[in-house]
């Protein structure tokens, strides 16, 4: 740790927290066949599992978002990793379903309080130059850790469910007291800023910021739907088209990488004068990748590259709205503003998977699931990019 920079160290413990983060997440997911067959939840009651994290991850992105204009983001982001950690291991040794389901909706809590943080503390260390790709940089860890779930439930057998939030709840116990050393020399490259408090109402939609604060919100809920709906069903939609089960995971993983290097590359370009044409450019991609995945003719090689393109469009939006959102609201309030913004993406992220198969139930094709789609996204495209473009010429 002596040898390395405090930004850097700073931006390598979100990085990795934001690891931490992503593979809890996803472990739900992935862990949910082995605790249908130890448990025998019903439908219902495996439905309820995964809600309890949802509305966790949804508190906790307000609450954590709250506490850090008050406490500070470093005190708030390392008591949440450190939580989210405790509540994982306490999810690893659940006796019973119900157990099981109140331990989730804990770990949601601590989840939802890291991630508004890690971000906004990504974004206050750096300087205004790089600002934008300290943001992609920590939140790249998210996708990459989710992927990293997904690749343990592959190696370890189904009946192994409990190791998975082992691995999840000791990880983030390794990185807090790290980040309690690492983040206590931290810079801070905004000392300019006003970091007076405001009320969480004030902060969000004072000083004539409501118009934004709501398009924002509605921006965030439909990309993070979008996301979510692609994270659970677009193996399944690619074998609809006439994917290989095998062919259709291997696609998934694109999916997951792309995520990590279209916002990574998106975030360094919005701090360069190419920032408009980025942002333009990526919304001109999503529509024409998910267009692609409809109609096109079904091969490996087509399906991961669209795949990989796919996740790095979603990916590039997500961050246009992030940095959106950290620039947008005064020094002392950007936690509640970015983490409003990231609560509003929770709700999206529950309603996604939810439509897919109402979609599906109801005897819609692959096709006609993903071009049903399109609508949402280029609404959301519609909104980061006017909200992208004016946050520059505000710069």
């Amino acid at each position: 740790m002596n040898g390395t920079s405090p930004l850097a160290m700073t931006l390598l413990l979100c990085f990795l927290g934001a690891v931490c983060e992503g593979f809890d997440v996803q472990t739900a997911g992935v862990a949910a066949a082995g605790i249908r067959d130890e448990l025998h939840p019903g439908a219902d009651a495996l439905g309820l599992f995964f809600s309890a994290g949802g509305a966790g991850l949804l508190v906790g992105s307000l609450g954590g978002g709250w506490l850090s204009d008050r406490l500070g983001r470093k005190r708030v982001l390392i008591v949440s990793v450190a939580a989210f950690g405790v509540f994982s291991l306490l999810t690893s040794i659940a006796p019973t379903l119900g157990f099981l389901t109140i331990a989730r909706f804990l770990t949601g809590l601590g989840l939802g309080g890291a991630m508004p943080n890690l971000v906004a503390l990504a974004a206050d260390v750096s300087a205004a130059h790089r600002r934008n790709g300290s943001i992609a940089m920590a939140y790249i860890g998210m996708p990459l850790g989710a992927a990293t779930a997904s690749l343990c439930a592959v190696l370890l057998a189904p009946d192994a469910w409990r190791m998975l939030f082992r691995i999840g709840g000791i990880a983030p116990l390794v990185i807090a007291p790290l980040m309690a050393v690492g983040l206590s020399r931290a810079p801070v490259a905004r000392p300019q800023e006003r970091r007076e408090v405001m009320p969480a109402l004030t902060a969000l939609f004072g000083g004539g910021r409501a118009p934004t604060t709501v398009a924002l919100w509605a921006g965030f809920f439909l990309i993070v739907l979008t996301l979510h709906l692609m994270l659970n069903w677009l193996p399944l939609l690619l074998i609809g088209r006439g994917l290989a089960k095998s062919h259709a995971a291997f696609a998934q993983a694109g999916f997951n990488v792309g995520g990590a290097c279209g916002a990574l590359a998106l975030g360094a370009l919005l701090d360069t004068g190419w920032r408009t044409r980025a942002m333009a450019l990526s919304g001109v991609l999503l529509p024409l990748v998910i267009t692609g995945l409809a109609l096109l003719p079904v091969s490996v090689a087509g399906s991961f590259g669209l795949a990989l393109l796919l996740g790095g469009g979603i990916l590039a939006i997500q961050v246009i709205g992030l940095s959106v959102a950290n620039s947008y609201y005064p020094g002392g309030s950007r936690g509640i503003g970015v983490g409003s913004a990231i609560a509003a993406g929770r709700l999206g992220s529950l309603v996604g998977p939810l439509v897919a198969g109402a979609l599906l139930g109801a005897g819609r094709s692959s096709a006609q699931v993903l071009l049903g789609l399109l609508p949402v996204v280029l609404l959301a495209i519609a909104i980061a990019v006017v909200l992208g473009v004016r946050s520059s010429s505000t710069r």
